[in-house]
């Protein structure tokens, strides 16, 4: 069971890492914060998350792909990091995780919930969704690995947050 748990974690890890760039380096105040349409989204989904994303994707892919070729972790590899196309996946996790969390806010802005506040179960499988949409084409995760991030990513979700909030990156803990 750990041995699920564990590989479906790692295999999602660049859309992990993805979902938060924006968020940190919206902190760090790099460029093109710019809103992306403030009617549609909202303000605070901007330019910057798209390329934010992708960064990230591509760190944590490298990394993979590095920790691969050390033999690392490898009981718990979904993706043959050395004959998939890095940029490409970086691409597909990364922008498939922001564009769930673009549509999420599409219909959250419809129902008129504030930036900042939960709606659950959106707010945590948004990324997870987008991502694994995008990879779609590319790779068909096992169906227990799904679930698993399904029933998972909520729990590290809010840890996320908690952790966040204490770091003074995010505004609210929930």
């Amino acid at each position: 069971m750990m041995e699920l748990v564990l590989a479906s974690v790692y295999f999602m890890l660049p859309a992990y890492i993805a979902n938060m760039c924006p968020v940190i380096f919206g902190k760090l105040n790099f460029p093109f914060g710019h809103s992306i349409h403030k009617k549609l989204f909202g303000a605070h989904k901007t330019y910057r998350g798209f390329y934010t994303a992708y960064i990230g994707a591509l760190l944590a892919l490298l990394l993979q792909l590095y920790l691969a070729n050390q033999g690392i972790l490898a009981d718990y590899t979904l993706l043959d990091y050395e004959k998939i196309s890095i940029p490409l996946y970086a691409a597909l996790f990364g922008f498939g995780a922001i564009t769930g969390d673009l549509i999420k806010s599409f219909f959250k802005r419809r129902l008129h919930i504030k930036p900042g506040r939960p709606w659950f179960p959106f707010d945590q499988l948004d990324f997870v969704l987008g991502a694994y949409i995008f990879l779609l084409p590319f790779f068909i995760l096992p169906w227990q690995n799904l679930v698993t991030l399904l029933i998972l990513t909520p729990a590290l979700h809010f840890l996320a947050n908690i952790i966040g909030y204490f770091l003074g990156i995010k505004k609210v803990w929930w």
